[in-house]
């Protein structure tokens, strides 16, 4: 993966798709006029050799959040009204314990780097899940279907992933999978786009069922309306725009312009980029690993889009129908059920399938696997059998990217509820992640008025390094 130290001037098109710009009704003429610019002279910094070399990341985001009782921080010696209905089984690990229901999970610890005192200080899911996204506390904290506006407009890690790196190739840098995260389905949490870095730099959202055996991306197809010779006069027709702004506007700009076009065209080629997309080239044995379901093949997806070069997958859960909790990890109902049930065992089989088969393709050291959700579970249960919102300390865990296995960084008390040591924030993971990738805290990003921002305000967790 390259690292740029010089970012191009930038143009975007608002809100217009890739696809917008080859078939959209406003037709190719008059696309040339309304280019935006952001400010040139856009910079990435660099500390030198102490950085990470990670090409790529995914992050397995646990929707409604993962408890952190039954999973990295198991407390057998808690009463029942903590510890829950399961109990802890060693791991790879000599001396670390996690909770039983993840069995395969418990094989791998020698590749898992677990952070044990993740605080947010947030029970809300919105506003906390834009602090995981970000690393930048919502204002205000604990605001339940919060939406994209300012002061909250931070950007996305996937966008600022793809900001760094300016990359064309045939697939856009940042893509999230199988769907969009939202509060009751509709309201979107904010920290999912590009914010204050611009539209141009949202991931790309894909809504699919890749577990589906007719599972295609409809974007990745010509329109019925516009046929082959069609599209060849509408690309020749672009070529004479092209053309002719060369001789208008500024070459970085028409540079830039020409890629995006380019990438359009490739997402629209089979051979370059819809073959990615075809599980179906898979073994059934590997499938099989992942799990048959939306999720699990979501995450076999992601391993197949970071060996194609993307630079970051998100992998939302995909909810369960006719579930209690809308069938995420919001287990205010029947928590133990749920968790036994299917929650822990999809989970535990796609996770371990992931980082067995980075590591069988010689593709783990090079790939950083985040396991987060936006917040943990409460230490006790309430009165429906469930554990509630608790962002005050919960467990996520990171593996390959130049990350430490068989560690364990931050104790939490003796029922999971607060931090005794090694606290750490999002912004912290933030800077984690960027160091890993090759860029350090204070890498300068600009926004669309050309004002400088660091990638994270926070410190590199070099324990787990």
């Amino acid at each position: 993966m390259s690292r740029s130290q010089g970012i191009p001037q930038s143009i975007h098109d608002g809100d217009w798709t890739r696809r917008d710009w080859l078939f959209g009704g406003a037709g190719l003429g008059g696309t040339a006029l309304g280019l935006r610019g952001l400010s040139a002279g856009q910079s990435v910094t660099s500390s030198g050799a102490a950085l990470g070399r990670a090409k790529s990341v995914i992050v397995m985001f646990l929707g409604g959040g993962p408890p952190q009782h039954e999973t990295w921080d198991p407390k057998p010696q808690a009463s029942e009204e903590v510890r829950g209905a399961f109990g802890a089984i060693a791991s790879k690990t000599p001396g670390l314990f996690v909770g039983e229901l993840m069995p395969r999970t418990a094989q791998l610890t020698d590749k898992i780097a677990v952070l044990r005192a993740m605080v947010t200080n947030d029970n809300a899911h919105s506003s906390s899940g834009y602090q995981m996204m970000t690393g930048v506390p919502h204002i205000p904290l604990n605001a339940e279907s919060a939406i994209s506006k300012p002061p909250n407009l931070s950007p996305h890690w996937g966008a600022m992933a793809k900001y760094v790196d300016q990359q064309f190739g045939a697939l856009p840098q940042a893509i999230t999978l199988p769907n969009r995260i939202a509060n009751m389905g509709v309201i979107p949490w904010p920290g999912q786009t590009g914010g204050v870095l611009g539209p141009q730099y949202d991931p790309w959202l894909l809504t699919c069922d890749p577990s589906k055996a007719d599972f295609k991306i409809p974007d990745l197809a010509l329109p019925k309306e516009v046929t082959e010779r069609r599209l060849d006069k509408r690309l020749a027709l672009l070529k004479e725009v092209n053309r002719r702004a060369d001789r208008v506007a500024d070459s970085s700009a028409v540079a830039r312009l020409k890629r995006e076009t380019q990438q359009a065209i490739g997402l629209l080629s089979r051979s370059k980029s819809g073959s990615v997309f075809d599980l179906s080239q898979e073994s059934d044995a590997t499938r099989d690993r992942y799990g048959r379901t939306r999720w699990a093949q979501s995450v076999l997806l992601a391993r197949r889009l970071v060996e194609a070069g993307v630079s970051l997958v998100q992998i939302n859960w995909a909810k369960v129908e006719n579930e209690p909790n809308g069938g995420s990890w919001d287990t205010h109902d029947k928590h133990n059920d749920l968790l036994k049930r299917y929650l822990m065992p999809w989970m535990d089989q796609a996770y371990s399938a992931l980082l067995t088969d980075l590591a069988d393709r010689g593709l783990l050291d090079e790939t950083l696997v985040l396991w987060v959700g936006e917040f943990g579970h409460t230490p006790k249960f309430n009165t429906r059998a469930g554990r509630d919102h608790w962002g005050h300390c919960f467990s996520i865990a990171l593996a390959g990217g130049g990350v430490q296995g068989g560690v364990v960084h931050g104790e939490s008390d003796d029922r999971a509820a607060y931090p005794v040591s090694g606290r750490v924030e999002p912004r912290d993971l933030m800077a984690t992640v960027f160091h890993c990738l090759g860029y350090s805290p204070d890498t300068e990003l600009h926004d669309t008025t050309g004002r400088p921002l660091p990638i994270s305000r926070g410190r590199v967790i070099d324990q787990i390094l």
